[in-house]
């Protein structure tokens, strides 16, 4: 399918998603609840009981964040922003953790605000459906689509009911208001705007000598008695520097190891696994169709329309007088995904189009070719096939079920073999029982946490089971990716301080990092002296060595070589005046002195025409930053008495940024 015709449905369910998560759709809210005070819940089912007051306690009336509402918002979330991960157990538990604590926070936002009497009805939710992304799908050129559709868009979207989306409406209009009452007294000055925009737009050029901490490196050649000083001085660093290291025993098989080698599937499991499964096989109807699309800007005015109408009307009657579709398409159409493709669209399942695209090729007469206005333009459609709901019969997937019950069936009779050669190695020892099935023990050499075994497809598993075991401990099992490894932990060589010889190189490099910090204050330093005294900047660097450098015209969000961000670094430059020399500069690895070349500022007229825009900047970040400031106090005023009660396993930490 291509994207273009896509794009306003995945419009529409990224604004829906913003609705439904509305804590998160104040781009102003960034603030995370460091940790909940209070008594956990442990009633099944339940995330999180917020009281809005103390004595809500004492009468139980709560409001209850369900685990089902925190699970069907992660797996929306996920859906809209990163699909790819909904089936991936660590990612949708960190989703969960934050979805979680972002209801948390809206619900006491909410609270506040009827506190404070902020309210929204039916008709403020009625308004919001007539405005951006959801307006114009919802009521394309003024015209609502249809209590169906609009309650299958929202199904479809966002796997909930319209009575729920607008609710979550109604609840996201509330805390706008409120942030927008919290905010009002945010202000800033002319003065401010105009002065902000000048520092952001001033831009320099100059020349700098650059000192590098690679090349100071170098000139850091301490002795060994030096060496041996700067050792004993740090016994505590180095106490634990060789990591703990331990050596493993361990036989592995896979399925070709297995009695009977790998499990196959009868016919009759085939079978009864395909009836078991319908819904896989189920093919849905489908439309294969192309088109000529003839854009048309949302802004445009009526003549501009007209002839767009009067262009794919031209169009049309060439194709049906005898002209290639095809050639047409490659020719006129204004739709990049599939102009050279002579218009070819492939199949399309009901409901994934536009409205307008979507029902013309779902209705219109197979071989037709006719003129359709959707919100992009007018698109001249001709519908080539379409395909019924249907079951694919079994001798189509027959070969893919085989494999997959191949699979299902190979992992449960390796995992049973690994749990039986498991126990039996617990009783005969590892070395019989590997002898008893024909496999090979293997002992490795000492090896540490992050060591890789390259006999085993994978041993991550097995390493970090043995770093969590104990010598001694009876044999356990462990994937391997492709089988089983069983094994024990047969010798430990715990952490412990190395000798001068063996970690002398370590200690070299030690040493040098303690003393570079130093060394390029003073280099640094020297430099700026110097080209001060001098009067001239290139002189100087080659008196101490430096590199010299030109950057170019550059602002201060700018990245400059050997330098970095200008405007973070060194913002004191953007004040200095052409010719002047500045002090030394600390860029981490280098260091750096520089003379202003030439500088540029925004005109009076550049400042006068961007002063809205600045302004409405500076606003939206200091009104952020007060009402993260407000959601922080409230916060920490419902922990302190102790009004948030999370359900004990969800108490994980806070995870930062959304």
């Amino acid at each position: 399918m291509i994207r273009f015709l896509q794009q306003k449905d995945n419009r529409f369910a990224k604004a829906l998603f913003i609705v439904i998560i509305a804590a998160a759709s104040i781009s102003m809210v960034v603030y995370l609840i460091p940790g909940f005070l209070g008594m956990g819940v442990s009633a099944s089912g339940t995330y999180a009981v917020i009281y809005p007051h103390w004595y809500s306690r004492i009468f139980s009336s709560g409001v209850t964040i369900t685990e089902q509402r925190v699970s069907q918002l992660t797996q929306q979330r996920l859906q809209a922003t990163n699909p790819q991960y909904a089936d991936n157990a660590m990612i949708v538990n960190l989703y969960e953790q934050q979805i979680g604590r972002q209801l948390v926070q809206q619900e006491v936002l909410l609270a506040e605000a009827r506190r404070l009497g902020i309210t929204a009805d039916d008709n403020d939710v009625v308004r919001y459906l007539h405005t951006g992304s959801t307006g114009e799908v919802l009521f394309p050129g003024g015209k609502f689509i249809g209590d169906d559709q609009y309650a299958a868009l929202v199904s479809n979207r966002l796997n909930t009911t319209v009575q729920q989306f607008e609710s979550d409406i109604k609840r996201d209009i509330i805390l706008r208001r409120l942030q927008a009452y919290v905010t009002a007294s945010v202000n800033v000055s002319d003065k401010e705007v105009r002065e902000t925009y000048r520092k952001q737009q001033v831009k320099i050029k100059f020349d700098y000598a650059v000192i590098s901490t690679d090349d100071l490196r170098k000139t850091i050649n301490p002795t060994d008695e030096q060496l041996q000083d700067f050792f004993k001085k740090n016994a505590v660093r180095y106490a634990d520097a060789v990591p703990e290291q331990r050596r493993i025993t361990y036989f592995a098989f896979t399925a070709s190891d297995m009695p009977g080698g790998a499990p196959q599937p009868t016919p009759q499991d085939i079978q009864q696994y395909y009836n078991a499964h319908p819904s896989e096989y189920t093919v849905p109807e489908q439309a294969r169709a192309r088109h000529i699309l003839i854009k048309v800007a949302p802004d445009a005015d009526a003549k501009a329309d007209a002839q767009a109408r009067v262009k794919a009307e031209n169009i049309l009657k060439q194709i049906k007088a005898g002209s290639s579709f095809a050639e047409m398409a490659k020719k006129y159409s204004d739709d990049p995904g599939s102009k050279d493709k002579g218009g070819e669209l492939g199949f399309a399942q009901r409901g994934t189009m536009v409205p307008e695209f979507d029902k013309a090729i779902f209705t219109q007469k197979i071989g037709d070719i006719e003129i359709v206005k959707s919100q992009y333009g007018y698109h001249i459609v001709q519908v080539e096939e379409r395909t019924a709901a249907h079951n694919q019969p079994l001798s189509e997937v027959e070969g893919a079920i085989k494999a997959a019950l191949i699979r299902q069936k190979t992992a449960a009779a390796e995992e049973s073999f690994a749990h039986s050669l498991t126990s039996e190695a617990i009783k005969n020892g590892l070395q019989k029982t590997a002898a008893a099935h024909h496999l090979a023990v293997v002992t490795t050499p000492f090896m540490n946490r992050t060591t890789i075994i390259g006999t085993l497809p994978d041993s991550r598993e097995m390493v970090n089971h043995a770093f969590a075991s104990k010598q001694g401990d009876p044999p356990q099992l462990a994937s391997t990716g492709e089988g089983y490894a069983i094994f024990q932990v047969t010798a430990v060589n715990p952490a412990h301080a190395p000798t001068f010889a063996d970690w002398k190189d370590h200690i070299a490099d030690d040493y040098r990092n303690e003393q570079l910090p130093r060394l390029l204050t003073e280099k640094v330093a020297e430099l700026a002296a110097k080209a001060k005294a001098m009067n001239d900047l290139a002189k100087a660097a080659k008196a101490v060595g430096a590199t010299m450098k030109t950057s170019d015209l550059i602002g201060m969000t700018d990245q400059v070589p050997d330098f970095g961000e200008v405007g973070q670094i060194a913002p004191q430059l953007f004040d200095m005046t052409p010719g002047t020399l500045s002090g030394p500069i600390n860029a981490q690895r280098t260091g750096v002195v520089v003379k202003i070349l030439d500088k540029q500022e925004p005109s009076t007229d550049e400042i006068a025409k961007n002063f809205d825009r600045m302004r409405d900047e500076i606003l939206e970040d200091r009104r952020g930053q007060a009402f993260n400031l407000f959601l922080s106090q409230v916060m920490e005023e419902y922990q302190k008495h102790r009004l948030i009660l999370l359900n004990a396993h969800n108490q994980g930490p806070s995870i930062p940024g959304m």
